[in-house]
């Protein structure tokens, strides 16, 4: 049995709307200035890019609790490319993990990632259907 999402997104005028989120939050979503925008919310792809990295960290994040490992700091960097042609989307995205700390376990934080990627994130497996999705794991020993 699926579980049905449902959002409402209200225009409020201009370019800019105001969406809902089954979490309970609201958000604005506006275009630029050069797309006749004031800039003043979130761009619709850039928060696709946003719900990727936050989906598959969020897998990494609990892992990294689960597995008990020590990490200072951890951030992810999304890296996309947008076609030239109308309807434009992201045909090519790297994500980059950055893992911070004295002792990282490095084969472990990987497994986090991996599990993530492979199996956990379905954010991830959409941005697959359209895009050439690349990863890259990084540690940084302080």
């Amino acid at each position: 049995m699926s579980t049905a999402n449902h959002i409402t997104t209200k225009w409020l005028g201009k370019m800019a709307f105001e969406s809902n989120n089954p979490s309970g939050m609201n958000m604005t979503i506006d275009a630029g200035p050069e797309d006749g925008g004031e800039g003043k919310g979130f761009k619709p792809k850039a928060l696709m890019l946003s719900g990727l990295a936050g989906c598959s960290g969020l897998d990494v994040a609990m892992l990294i609790g689960k597995m008990k490992l020590k990490v200072k700091d951890f951030t992810i960097e999304v890296i996309a490319n947008l076609t030239d042609e109308h309807p434009k989307y992201y045909d090519r995205v790297t994500l980059e993990y950055h893992f911070y700390g004295d002792n990282l376990e490095e084969k472990k934080l990987q497994r986090a990632v991996d599990l993530s990627v492979e199996k956990y994130c379905g954010v991830m497996e959409m941005f697959r259907r359209f895009a050439d999705v690349k990863i890259k794991t990084v540690f940084h020993h302080e």
